[in-house]
């Protein structure tokens, strides 16, 4: 049997934090801390080695997306939980740069009790978390306008046509089943066509895929994948 994902909530509002805890306690996610700023977070993460974290971005002292960046670089812990993205706001300029830094992606803080369940338990499993119109239009939005956090450049040489193929159509937001219908493939080719293309350009995941789709030029602002 599975163990249960174990989580660290980081918000600095209470309500928030009480709530979600509620929510995934209630699922059986066990919710081993929480933090009401980045560095309470990124103390939680030191003593807990949870599987993911819900992190704000806006909070005072260190915000979510400096402790973000710590947390994924290695330097907390050596094998660093997910982070999930918390935000207000679906256009947030912070949500591009955490994607960046390599969140797996984002929850807006109104979800439902079942959406905000379902994002733990894939974050956890390793998939990334996208919203894909949403995250197209943050991702379009930001791409072009803040060249330092655009870290995420890589050489696509390294991937097969087919695999560029793939990348490109995965970057517009098309999930593993639109992506195999698209190219008449079993969904475990394209599971495997994706982890390749992960691992060729060395990506935590697909939400990172989805940046360097845009920033590589692969596509351009306006692209849809339907």
């Amino acid at each position: 049997m599975t163990a249960a994902p174990r989580v660290v909530i980081a918000d600095d509002q209470a309500l928030v934090r009480t709530g979600f805890t509620m929510i995934l306690t209630a699922d059986g996610i066990d919710v081993v801390a929480e933090a009401a700023d980045g560095e309470q977070a990124l103390e939680a993460v030191r003593r807990t080695r949870p599987d993911l974290v819900l992190m704000d971005v806006r909070m005072p002292g260190l915000d979510g997306l400096e402790a973000t960046r710590r947390i994924l670089s290695g330097t907390v812990v050596p094998d660093p939980p997910r982070v999930l993205i918390l935000t207000t706001y679906d256009l947030d300029r912070y949500v591009y740069a955490a994607l960046t830094a390599g969140a797996s992606g984002f929850l807006l803080k109104d979800v439902t009790p079942e959406h905000l369940v379902a994002a733990v338990r894939m974050a956890r499993s390793g998939d990334a978390l996208l919203a894909p119109a949403i995250t197209r239009r943050i991702v379009e939005r930001f791409v072009s306008q803040d060249t330092r956090t655009a870290v995420l450049h890589r050489d696509l040489s390294v991937l097969t046509p087919r695999e560029v193929e793939v990348l490109q159509a995965l970057g517009t937001g098309l999930s593993n089943a639109e992506l195999a219908e698209r190219f008449v493939l079993s969904e475990a080719t394209v599971k495997t066509h994706v982890a390749r293309i992960l691992a060729k350009l060395r990506l935590r995941d697909r939400a990172q895929a989805v940046v360097v789709a845009y920033e590589t030029g692969l596509i351009t602002p306006g692209a849809s994948g339907r």
